[in-house]
């Protein structure tokens, strides 16, 4: 049996407590539960934090509202994205691009229930190599801020 159990969800599947081997054969383990969910043909990696698998569930249901809201809120995020790094207005065609190029490809929820969607730049155009954006969600669903992270 696994030291860590995993959360099996009949929506977001099976999540198990992440853990990187290093090259050394040292194995990290980390304060997530972390699985893959399809969604329109893409994968999407789920993210949610805690030491327990009983912490991280309790994360469950924020990251199912998120989900059911995905077809909005991509859209919605993409736009924050490109409004947070424009020095000005932006241009429809701009926005359009954005949401062409950024895809979604990782959901994270803390344990505060904030959520924080992960975006790849597909084309490479929008962000230096080894970052990308990321748009983080409030309490309420509304996006509170767009960070660039490494």
């Amino acid at each position: 049996m696994s030291e860590h159990p995993t959360i099996d969800d009949p929506e977001l599947g099976t999540l198990v407590r992440a853990t990187t081997e290093l090259s050394d054969g040292t194995v990290l383990t980390h304060d997530w539960y972390a699985g893959t969910l399809e969604i329109d043909g893409a994968d999407l990696e789920i993210m949610l934090e805690g030491t327990s698998a009983d912490e991280a569930r309790t994360l469950v249901p924020r990251v199912r509202q998120t989900i059911a809201a995905l077809g909005v809120l991509r859209r919605l995020a993409t736009d924050a994205v490109v409004t947070a790094f424009s020095t000005g207005t932006p241009e429809q065609h701009e926005l359009d691009e954005a949401a062409s190029d950024l895809s979604l490809d990782t959901i994270e929820a803390s344990t505060d229930a904030t959520v924080v969607l992960h975006f790849t730049d597909n084309c490479g155009n929008h962000f230096p190599e080894g970052y990308w954006p990321a748009v983080h969600l409030g309490t309420d669903g509304q996006i509170t801020r767009v960070t660039v992270e490494s």
